[in-house]
C-alpha cells in the first residue's frame, strides 16, 4: 500500500527534513505519526500527497511511484488519497453538499453520481440533514466532519488526516475520532499526524514515530511516549 525505501529530504535552504526513512504501511491500517514539532512529520506526510518531493529514495503508494511522477499525473494520484487539515480548508460561500461535490465536479462526475455520493458519505459523517447549511453555520467538530465527507467521496484507498482533532475540543475530538474509526473499518487506509496524548494512548493503534528525520519507533499498538 505505502513503501518508503531510503526516503531522505533536504530543502533548498540546507535544512535536512526527513533522513532515511524506511516504512512500510498495510492496505486496511490505521496508524498515528506522532513526534516532537519540528521532527519532520509534516514533511513525512506531504510527501504522501507529493506535496513535497524526496531529494532521494523512492516513495510508493498503491503500486505508483511518486518519485518519478509527472506533475500532470499528480491530481489522478490525489484522487486516490483523501487529505484532512486542521483548519478545514473549506469553501464558505458553498454549502455543505456543495463543499463535498466539488471533489467531484472536478473529476467531471455526472451530477446524478455527485448526488447519490456526496449524500452517502454526509450519512458516514453524520450530517444529512445539514447538506444546506454554510460552514459558518457549522460547529468547529461539524465542519472537520465536511472536511473528511469531501476527503473520502473519490472513495481514496489512504486518508491522511494532518492534526484532524488540533483546533477542536476535547469531546468534539472523540466524535471526529468515531468516524476515522468507521472509515478504517471500511477499509480505507488512516494515516493520522497528531500530537493528542490521550486518544493515541486510548485508541490503541500502530505508531510512527520521528524525531529528527528518523523513524524512532514502530510499534503495533503502541502509546504516544512524550510528555505534552
Amino acid at each position: 500500500m505505502i513503501d518508503m525505501k531510503d526516503v531522505w529530504k533536504t530543502y533548498p535552504n540546507g535544512m535536512k527534513a526527513i533522513n532515511g526513512i524506511d516504512i512500510s504501511i498495510g492496505k486496511g491500517e490505521f496508524v498515528y505519526v506522532v513526534g516532537p514539532s519540528g521532527a519532520g512529520k509534516s514533511t513525512f506526510i506531504k510527501m504522501m500527497y507529493r506535496e513535497e518531493k524526496p531529494t532521494k529514495g523512492k516513495i510508493h503508494i498503491n503500486g505508483t511511484d511518486l518519485t518519478t511522477l509527472k506533475e500532470k499525473q499528480i491530481p489522478y494520484l490525489r484522487r486516490q488519497i483523501g487529505v484532512v487539515f486542521q483548519d478545514f480548508k473549506l469553501l464558505h460561500q458553498l454549502t455543505v453538499f456543495e463543499n463535498v461535490a466539488f471533489a467531484l465536479e472536478v473529476i467531471e462526475e455526472s451530477p446524478a453520481v455527485i448526488k447519490k455520493r456526496v449524500m452517502a458519505v454526509l450519512d458516514i459523517v453524520k450530517l444529512k440533514n445539514k447538506a444546506r447549511f454554510l460552514p459558518g453555520e457549522l460547529s468547529g467538530g461539524e465542519q472537520q466532519r465536511v472536511a473528511i465527507a469531501r476527503a473520502i467521496v473519490n472513495n481514496p484507498a489512504v486518508l491522511i488526516a494532518d492534526e484532524p482533532t488540533g483546533n477542536l475540543d476535547p469531546d468534539t475530538s472523540w466524535e471526529i475520532m468515531d468516524t476515522l474509526e468507521e472509515i478504517n473499518n471500511r477499509g480505507t487506509t488512516v494515516l493520522m499526524a497528531t500530537h493528542n496524548k490521550e486518544i493515541v494512548n486510548t485508541i490503541r493503534r500502530r505508531v510512527i514515530a520521528i524525531e529528527d528525520g528518523r523513524v524512532v519507533r514502530d510499534e503495533v499498538r503502541g502509546n504516544y511516549g512524550y510528555e505534552i
